[in-house]
């Protein structure tokens, strides 16, 4: 396939291009969004570690021998994906939800397929949904950070 030749091209793109929304983005929501960025970010490269023992997805194709291919994106797509997911629905849980289940959504039914066409990754050992379950999983956990972090300043805040 002549798209294979380009897989690299299309990795370091998707790790580059959601940087240049983040001006949009707004410097009061970067600063409070980016620590649960960081953190989800964190918890997705753990979740990365566990699938590649158990073999759950495959990424054939890096940036840098050692580099995982899921590195452009997690530090592109899903970082700032998930600062902006935050930015657009936090405080209303039901419509980040369902914000959360259309990208996930759209990423496992749609995105997959062709990251395996272009042989940049696969799923091997799980099935598609259980990929939805664990991306609504870490959208929990995201949600759940960012509503301690502002709790936790709020009451630094009161106590100034």
């Amino acid at each position: 396939m002549r798209l294979f030749k380009y897989s690299k091209l299309l990795l370091l793109l998707m790790m580059i291009l959601p940087w240049f929304s983040l001006p949009f983005l707004g410097k009061d929501a970067f600063k409070r969004f980016l620590p649960a960025g960081l953190f989800i970010s964190l918890v997705v490269r753990i979740v990365n570690f566990i699938a590649k023992k158990r073999k759950w997805w495959w990424w054939y194709q890096t940036l840098h021998p050692r580099i995982s291919g899921v590195f452009p994106f997690i530090w592109g797509p899903f970082l700032v994906g998930s600062m902006w997911i935050l930015k657009l629905t936090y405080g209303k849980f039901f419509r980040y939800m369902l914000l959360n289940l259309a990208i996930d959504g759209a990423f496992t039914y749609g995105l997959v397929y062709y990251l395996q066409k272009l042989g940049i990754a696969s799923l091997v050992r799980l099935k598609k949904i259980n990929l939805l379950l664990i991306f609504t999983c870490e959208a929990l956990l995201l949600y759940g950070f960012q509503i301690i972090k502002d709790k936790m300043i709020g009451e630094q805040g009161n106590k100034e």
